[in-house]
């Protein structure tokens, strides 16, 4: 099972509002685990911990190991809820992780090869990405870091879907097992006004330089 983060965790036997307001101000981050044949845990972990590994893309998409004295419990990310205007973990959520346990978690996606896209290269076309991350099926063991998509071939009006990206084995779309397909990335045309504003820009550049005093000599 592959694991990338891990963050030390107590037990926590106090709950209720109260005590979650006196765990922020000691600067922790009020926590539950659950899942599993296994009761839910109340945990509490260090705020500051925790916010650096939320700053980090992987942190939502892998297995993360939760250590709590001599005890680990491989886990995932469920929900994070954070201040409305301060910059504060409030509450966190993890779900119990197993080996012989199918999960299914978001995965990012990574575009590769616009630069090269005939439709953006050679035919003035833009480039839509119209999904950032796919919700995925798998064992842990296979859970992958992030997914490829190569858009080096898309001509203009074209676009590829869910069924173009290539999973590992063992791995599926959530969405595929629905009988859906959704589009993924789009090449389309520009519209006119989208051609006309950087022609534009230009121009009010030029005349924003001529308005300029000459330099004395």
């Amino acid at each position: 099972m592959k694991t990338s983060f891990e963050l030390i965790a107590e037990f926590r036997e106090d709950q209720g509002k109260g005590a979650s307001r006196r765990l922020r101000h000691a600067g922790r981050v009020p926590a539950i685990l659950y899942g599993g044949a296994r009761d839910p845990r109340a945990l509490s972990m260090e705020h500051n911990k925790v916010s650096l590994a939320l700053d980090n893309e992987r942190f939502y998409s892998t297995i993360i190991t939760l250590k709590v004295g001599e005890v680990t419990q491989q886990a995932i990310l469920r929900d994070v809820q954070r201040h409305p205007w301060k910059n504060q973990i409030v509450h966190v959520d993890f779900q119990r992780v197993f080996e012989d346990e199918k999960i299914r978690l978001p995965v990012p996606l990574h575009f590769i090869g616009e630069a090269a896209s005939p439709g953006v290269k050679t035919e003035g076309g833009m480039m839509s990405h119209l999904k950032n991350e796919v919700v995925v099926e798998c064992l842990p063991k296979d859970l992958p870091e992030f997914l490829t998509v190569d858009t080096s071939a898309l001509h203009v009006n074209q676009s590829l879907h869910l069924s173009d990206i290539a999973f590992p084995e063992g791995v599926v779309a959530v969405d595929t097992l629905t009988g859906r397909n959704p589009v993924v990335v789009a090449v389309h045309a520009q519209r006119a006004e989208e051609v006309a504003a950087p022609a534009a820009d230009a121009a009010d550049a030029k005349k924003a330089d001529a308005k300029k005093p000459a330099a004395k000599k």
